[in-house]
């Protein structure tokens, strides 16, 4: 399955954004999805996932209660609702798909075999 990311820019603190995560290939309906983020200098981080059934999504401790996953399979996209922005969201915005992510895995970013190119999420302070 390949995986583009958008929806990335620039955004001041307490702003929002929705990134949007669009898959193509394999039928990506049934893969857990999730996303990561990497800030400059540091190890790519968990952000959320969700698995293809309906269930409970799965978020960061950094990003509880701001960020929501969600995804609509008729159109093979996944988003990522971002709110109340903070300069330390600051990174570069990952989707990845794999179905072979399990609830206990999914939020090790090695269980993902499919990687989009990124986004590039900027909160200025």
């Amino acid at each position: 399955v390949q995986l583009v990311e958008s929806g990335g820019g620039l955004v001041q603190a307490g702003g929002s954004l929705r990134l949007s995560c669009v898959a193509s290939g394999n039928p990506f309906n049934r893969y857990p999805v999730g996303w990561f983020r990497q800030a400059l200098g540091k190890e790519r981080e968990f952000v959320a996932g969700r698995r293809w059934m309906s269930g409970f999504p799965s978020y960061g401790d950094s990003v509880q209660g701001r960020f929501t996953i969600s995804r609509d399979n008729d159109k093979n996209t996944v988003y990522l609702q971002m709110n109340s922005l903070k300069p330390e969201d600051t990174a570069v915005y990952y989707c990845a798909a794999d179905r072979g992510v399990i609830a206990s895995t999914m939020r090790d970013s090695r269980a993902y075999k499919n990687w989009g190119q990124g986004t590039e999420v900027t909160v200025s302070s």
